[in-house]
């Protein structure tokens, strides 16, 4: 499945019947996110005892958001210290307002853009193309989707559920181009060639922000490619949006957390490109922008904030636990319909992405394996936070649902009633057959399969010592 987000009018189940009905998606899928779970284990393997750091890292993103207006505030005073700007973006309205305020007074015809699912959270490129700005994604697998207008499949691989033969399609039909090579080298040095001129007259930059360090002011940006050094030196304005949690104290805090993100992204100890920004360039520089602007996006994340969710935001977008998930690994990043894919998406999105009532059934999007907990750097109990949006979606269920789990609760929660209805086993075997012809449950039991429970419980096979 690939295309532009759907949750707004769509179902869960429609967006993953047509990714499973994809056989191709679901080979480049799963050969990716086996990759990637491979390499994260041998990365993890080169730390001495890398669960006692992952759960220092829990620890340190937990004092960072018992202190978040804190840090946040220290971080903007910062920036302005150092010659920069800072917008409190309260949600995606204010953020595009404020950027694309600035390119209209710079009269920004062309704008670079380095990976960052902050702007895609915000739907920024179409409110700068409204507004009759040229917006190039410098990323490659984001210029590979841009190009066959689509969105980012995974966090890190926005382009994963492509193979290079459909990016050779997606290549020949945006440019017109024929007879491309196949070949992944060649397919760099097409990219590179193109969008080289595009860094050289780009007016204003855009880029995510993996951390933003209070200690300092500075911006760090972890990429593989060279894309983002180019999109913050070259144009004359720099704008990097953040998420509000995106943010650490100091430099020891950073220096822990980017040696788990890497190792659990690509397994590398550093990636290719570490890059620092703090400020525009000062005088004498040869290099960097003129104006740096700071926009620290909330839209939605401070109403987390000391909830039962709050250690979502912990999350560092690593994408391991996507991965690791049988779901994911099954339907790809479309499936979800938002940004935010796999199992943090299917946590983050209902509880930020609040116009939208569709998002409530992602949290159904899981086996409840806690592979993704066993796989996240700082440790976050996703299958726990899916089981408590499940809750509040019960609240809101039609009333017979409600009953019908209240009085299963009930009879569960007492020997007596429990025994009573596993005595029923064959009652139960009947229904097994019955269940999925009824009118209310034939949409439940259709991608289902009712488990028969044995003929006898093991009370009575231990009480006749048959075990």
């Amino acid at each position: 499945m690939s295309g532009r987000y759907t949750l707004e009018g769509s179902t869960l189940r429609d967006r993953q019947r047509i990714a499973l009905a994809d056989p191709k998606l679901r080979e480049n899928v799963r050969k990716a996110t086996d990759r990637f779970g491979f390499a994260r284990r041998f990365g993890l393997a080169t730390l001495h005892d890398p669960d006692e750091l992952r759960s220092a890292a829990r620890a340190v993103r937990g004092e960072i958001l018992a202190d978040l207006p804190g840090v946040l505030t220290r971080l903007a005073d910062t920036v302005l210290e150092r010659g920069g700007h800072v917008c409190w973006a309260d949600d995606a309205g204010m953020a595009t307002d404020y950027i694309a305020g600035i390119a209209r007074r710079i009269d920004a015809r062309t704008i670079v853009k380095s990976k960052s699912m902050a702007t895609e959270e915000i739907s920024l490129n179409g409110v700068l193309e409204r507004d009759g700005r040229r917006v190039v994604e410098t990323d490659l697998g984001e210029w590979i989707i841009q190009l066959a207008g689509e969105t980012p499949s995974h966090i890190i691989a926005p382009a994963l559920h492509r193979d290079r033969h459909g990016v050779v399609e997606v290549f020949e039909r945006a440019t017109g181009e024929r007879g491309l090579s196949s070949v992944p080298e060649d397919l760099n040095a097409f990219a590179r060639q193109r969008l080289r001129e595009e860094f050289l007259t780009a007016d204003m930059g855009i880029t995510g922000a993996n951390f933003g360090v209070a200690e300092t002011g500075s911006i760090v940006l972890v990429t593989n490619e060279g894309n983002a050094r180019m999109a913050t030196t070259l144009p004359r304005v720099h704008v990097a949006v953040m998420g509000a949690e995106r943010v650490v104290a100091s430099w020891d805090q950073l220096d822990l957390l980017l040696a788990l993100l890497t190792r659990s992204a690509t397994a590398q100890q550093l990636t290719s490109y570490t890059s620092v920004v703090s400020g525009p360039r000062d005088a004498g520089e040869v290099d960097g922008p003129d104006e740096f602007h700071l926009v620290i996006l909330d839209n939605g994340r401070s109403t987390i904030v000391g909830t039962e969710f709050h250690e979502m935001l912990n999350c560092i977008r690593c994408g391991a636990c996507l991965n690791v998930c049988p779901v994911y690994r099954q339907t790809g990043g479309h499936a979800y319909g938002w940004v935010y894919t796999g199992p943090m998406g299917a946590v983050l999105t209902p509880l930020l992405a609040h116009a939208h009532p569709e998002a409530a059934e992602l949290s159904d999007a899981s086996t409840l394996c806690a592979a993704c907990m066993d796989a996240c750097p700082v440790q976050i109990p996703i299958q726990d936070l899916l089981l408590g949006l499940r809750r509040h979606k019960v609240a809101d269920a039609p009333r017979p649902v409600r009953l019908a789990w209240r009085a299963w609760a009930a009879a569960w929660s007492r020997p007596r009633g429990y025994r009573a209805t596993t005595r029923a086993a064959g009652v139960a075997r009947l229904a097994a057959g019955v269940l999925p012809r009824l009118p209310g449950a034939r949409r439940w039991a259709e991608h289902r399969s009712l488990p028969l429970p044995a003929r006898r419980t093991f009370q009575e096979r231990w009480r006749s010592g048959q075990v």
